[in-house]
């Protein structure tokens, strides 16, 4: 039966799985490590997709692949196809700022309804705006602008410096909508967006239908591919009354919903998903990485760390810790620092502070919960992925912050398994 790839081209790493259509099943896999930063040179993803390729065995046997990646990362590509610098990705704060300034310009419910979404630092249309602002020159030579996804496709479909074919670029809806310069209601860019913030026009992907393909060099079936959250929900198989609370790099809570969300208080970003809905997301900057560092001050392993959170009591005896470690997207606070209270003499013990720390997270991702209620997003069940659910703290703690029942699915790579779902389509429809 035919062999499809998925890939997912993740802030850390690229991970690429070669499935079998008849039975799901992965029959191979590579992974090649991303750079550290929030700006990153995307050859650098290129080369990283190149060696997963290679490690599970190449393309030669492959007749339909996809690709998923995180989302918001600006690629600015020039007329001759090369990148005019590093790529700024989306826990790149540093648009903050120019986020600000287009709100004062369009006014937040304005932008809402055109786009889904009141801009903050993570999106794609501040970092063009900070461009524009702070390096004119290179915002003047933008020809093209894509998304991480958006370019690791064009490249492997045989496009790139040696052969800069801008308008083969293509995208797909639930990136585009990640944007902040993409009309979910009407499926088209915004260009007068886009020109507020770039300072001029430039060609924008293609956004492809959602079992809609393209080819590469060699004839293969492609996918429109996806952004990352898009992608897990096409892999976990997730429906309406399903509520996804992922815990990597950064944090997310995002739902199905069969009909277009508008948020003017920028709380709940109107993505839109990879089948034809819409995916209501909230996202925090500060998740996984809370309990890492907590366990790193404590001096323990992080099975060490879960055992300590669990001999606390709920409450983590009146401590509190707001993790805003790295500033915070929701709430929109970019230039936020973690602040830890509550602390007695009685209180301040180890299974305290671990307690808190995980109390802390989990209340962040619950707050991204009660946004989604109150604009009416049923909720039924929580899917708790990503590292940070490995921990037994967190699986047994989050029902009592969250409010719901709280599966955990087995661990896998969800993301590479929905674009190879997506990619699997193509060859049925075929």
């Amino acid at each position: 039966m035919p062999l499809v790839l998925g890939v997912d081209s993740s802030t850390q790493s690229c991970k690429a799985l070669v499935v079998d259509t008849a039975t799901g099943t992965v029959v191979r896999s590579g992974r090649a490590a991303h750079p550290d930063g929030t700006a990153v040179d995307p050859e650098e993803w290129w080369r990283a997709l190149n060696t997963s390729i290679e490690e599970a065995g190449g393309l030669d046997d492959i007749e339909a692949w996809s690709i998923g990646g995180q989302q918001h990362g600006m690629v600015a590509l020039a007329a001759d196809g090369t990148v005019i610098r590093d790529a700024l990705l989306w826990n790149d704060t540093r648009s903050a700022g120019a986020a600000a300034d287009l709100i004062a310009e369009f006014g937040a419910e304005t932008l809402a309804a055109r786009t889904g979404l009141v801009p903050v630092a993570s999106f794609t249309i501040t970092k063009l705006r900070w461009l524009r602002d702070n390096e004119p020159e290179n915002a003047a030579r933008v020809a093209a602008v894509a998304l991480p996804h958006d370019w690791l496709t064009w490249r492997l479909r045989g496009y790139g410096p040696e052969n800069p074919a801008l308008t083969e670029l293509v995208s797909d809806r639930s990136d585009a909508s990640g944007t902040g310069y993409w009309n979910p209601a009407t499926g088209e860019y915004d260009r007068e967006l886009l020109a507020a913030a770039l300072g001029h026009d430039a060609v924008l992907p293609r956004v492809l239908g959602s079992d809609e393909a393209v080819a590469d060099a060699d004839g293969r079936h492609v996918g429109p591919g996806a952004g990352d959250n898009a992608a897990a929900a096409l892999g976990l198989d997730t429906r309406p009354g399903d509520v996804v609370v992922s815990i990597g790099t950064s944090g997310t809570v995002f739902a199905i919903s069969t009909e277009r969300v508008e948020d003017p208080t920028g709380t709940v970003a109107g993505f839109a998903d990879a089948s034809g809905r819409f995916l209501p997301l909230v996202a925090t900057l500060n998740a996984a990485r809370v309990l890492d560092v907590t366990a790193a001050l404590l001096g323990v392993s992080l099975d060490e760390f879960s055992d300590l959170a669990l001999q606390a009591s709920p409450g983590a005896g009146g401590i509190t810790l707001q993790p805003y470690f790295e500033g915070e997207r929701t709430p929109n606070l970019p230039d936020a620092t973690a602040t830890l209270s509550g602390l007695t003499l009685a209180s301040t013990t180890r299974a305290n502070l671990a307690r808190a720390a995980v109390e802390g997270m989990l209340r962040g991702l619950g707050a991204g919960l009660d946004a989604l209620r109150d604009l009416g997003i049923p909720l039924e069940r929580a899917l708790l992925i990503g590292g940070g659910a490995q921990s037994e703290a967190v699986r047994r703690i989050a029902p009592e912050v969250l409010g719901l029942p709280v599966d955990v699915p087995e661990i896998a790579e969800y993301v590479a398994l929905g674009a190879a779902r997506q990619a699997a389509r193509l060859t049925v429809d075929a």
